[in-house]
Parts: C-alpha cells; sequence; structure tokens
C-alpha cells in the first residue's frame, strides 16, 4: 500500500469517526424529550392502517442514505419534477413511507416545545425503527443530531443504488463505498423479508435469462412456475409479488431460508447464497436468528451515519418536502 492510499484510508477513516460522533443518543433530550414516543404513536397508528407501511418506510430510509446520506433528501420535491424522488430508482417509492415522515413530523410539531425542533432525517431514522419493530424485527437505539440537507437532485440518483441483478463484486462494492461490510451487505438485504416488488424487476429471471428464452439456472423451478403464474409474459408489468413467499409481513430470517432453497426474487438475493464468499453468512442468518437480528441492528446503526450533515451542511425542515 502506497503511503498516498495510507493517507487517503486513514481520512476515510477518520470521516467515518468524526460522522459518528457527531450522533448520540438523547440528542433532543432538552428540545424535544418525548420525540420518540410521539414518533412511534403516529408510526404504529400508519402501521395498522397499512402494512405497507413497514416495507416503504424501511425502504425509503435506505434510499435516502445510500445517495447523498442520510438527510432526507428523498423528501424534497421540485416543481420541475427533477428532485431525487423523481428519479427511475426512486419512483416506485410507496407513498405511505412518504406519508409516515409526513404524518409523524405534523404529530412532533404539535407539541410547542418540539416544533421545528427535530430534524425530518431523524424523524425517518426514528420511524424506520419503528416499524422494523412492529413488523417483528429486533428493537434498537437510535442515534439522533442528523440534519436535514438542502439539495435534491435526480442526478444525484443513478449509480448510487443496487440493481435487481447486481452480482456479489458490485453489490460489495457500492456498499463499501459507505463503510459496510459484506456482513453488513448481507444482514441489510434481509429487509426483504417484507415488502413487495413488481414483475418488471425480475422478469428477465423467469422468461428471458440472459436474452435466451429460459428461466435462470439458480432460481428453483417450481418457485418460477409460481411466479410465472403470478406474473404472466404479456400483462401489466406493475403487478406486485411479495418478497417473501411465506412470512412476507415479518421481518425475519426465513429470507435467507429462501435463499439456501433458490426462492430469492432479485439476482441480487440469489447471488448471496450462490457465491460462496457469502453463502457460510446466509447459513448462520438462516439457522441462527439471534445472529441475523444482532447483525441487522449493527448494519442498521452504521447506514444511519452515512453522510450525515452537521453545523452549516444542513438545516431542520419546517416542512419535510421543501427547503425553509
Amino acid at each position: 500500500m502506497t503511503p498516498q492510499v495510507q493517507i487517503l484510508h486513514f481520512l476515510f477513516f477518520l470521516l467515518l469517526l468524526t460522522t459518528s460522533y457527531a450522533l448520540h443518543l438523547n440528542y433532543y433530550r432538552n428540545s424535544c424529550p418525548n420525540v420518540e414516543a410521539i414518533v412511534h404513536s403516529a408510526v404504529k397508528q400508519k402501521y395498522h392502517n397499512t402494512f405497507v407501511t413497514a416495507p416503504a418506510t424501511l425502504r425509503l430510509f435506505f434510499h435516502d442514505c445510500f445517495v447523498q446520506g442520510c438527510d432526507a433528501s428523498v423528501l424534497l420535491a421540485s416543481r420541475n419534477r427533477k428532485s431525487e424522488k423523481d428519479g427511475p430508482d426512486n419512483i416506485s417509492l410507496a407513498g405511505d413511507g412518504f406519508d409516515t415522515v409526513i404524518k409523524a413530523k405534523a404529530a412532533v410539531d404539535r407539541v410547542p416545545r418540539c416544533k421545528n425542533k427535530v430534524s425530518c432525517a431523524d424523524i425517518l431514522a426514528i420511524a424506520t425503527r419503528d416499524v422494523v419493530h412492529l413488523a417483528g424485527g429486533p428493537y434498537y437505539a437510535v442515534e439522533l443530531g442528523r440534519l436535514d440537507g438542502r439539495s435534491s437532485t435526480m442526478a444525484s440518483v443513478p449509480h448510487h443504488l443496487p440493481s435487481p441483478d447486481f452480482n456479489l463484486d458490485e453489490l460489495h462494492s457500492m456498499f463499501a463505498k459507505h463503510g459496510l461490510t459484506l456482513v453488513d451487505l448481507i444482514a441489510l438485504s434481509g429487509a426483504h423479508s417484507i415488502g413487495f416488488s413488481h414483475c418488471s424487476r425480475f422478469s428477465n429471471r423467469i422468461y428471458n435469462y440472459k436474452s435466451k428464452n429460459k428461466i435462470d439456472p439458480t432460481l428453483n423451478p417450481s418457485y418460477a412456475k409460481q411466479l410465472q403464474q403470478m406474473c404472466p409474459k404479456h400483462v401489466d408489468p406493475r403487478i406486485a409479488i411479495d418478497m417473501d413467499p411465506y412470512t412476507p409481513r415479518k421481518l425475519d430470517n426465513m429470507y435467507y431460508k429462501n435463499l439456501q432453497q433458490g426462492k430469492g426474487l432479485f439476482t441480487s438475493d440469489q447471488i448471496l447464497f450462490t457465491d460462496k464468499r457469502s453463502r457460510q453468512i446466509v447459513n448462520l442468518f438462516a439457522t441462527k436468528s439471534k445472529a441475523f437480528e444482532k447483525a441487522f441492528v449493527t448494519a442498521m446503526t452504521k447506514l444511519g451515519r452515512v453522510g450525515v450533515k452537521t453545523g452549516n451542511q444542513g438545516e431542520i425542515r419546517h416542512d419535510c418536502s421543501m427547503v425553509n
């Protein structure tokens, strides 16, 4: 390793260290001490009204953090429809995720001492933890202190989010840019235990694998037939399919058991088992749910530190959809 590379590695580590210290538990102890209880109440009500709240909010958090950091920039709207949320990779984000943050923000601001004191980025982070737990996943402490970003452009989205057809090298490279390890990557992929996907996102695997009019050989044959029945070749590609065919409303380790059976919906899911470099971790999470939950909490905490805005880098938005 050259001295220049060593310096770059040190600076990257220093950046991660500085960012993590900018966040801490009980950040709003003086300004809005009951913020987590307020957000939880709003999220719980929304979740009980529609389960989609859980996967939608979780996916929204991931998409926000991976593009410009965890700064709620994905929530910003623009008149010309050229903000992050309008990008091709974000256009399918379910409205329930946005609505969850809007409702939680309104609930927080109804408390006089809390009004305009809590960032939309932090509200999204808290809401994400709450939907994870409501869906049967682990409860974890959320580090707070993020500010909201002031910019959001469609041009910033491409090449920042993983594609359904990524291989392990492509996935690992993208996650590593944010300081996330292979274990973090596999643990965060467990979020696909809940939610749904549109047929267009995986139709190539069941009809035209590698442009050869055949089924992806890594896909379980009986599962492939089920998918073909649910996603006929010449129907609306926006039809929604559960990511997990067995426990689609519970965030659990069934996702990894599915991978062992060749029932990962995306290529980027199944590759975690077919690639020998990640298979051992998949097998561990499939057999030991506590190991998965522990790794998931660690990964979510690290994800929540990515690209955090502090000081004069951001603000606390009065309206999550527009800058002050």
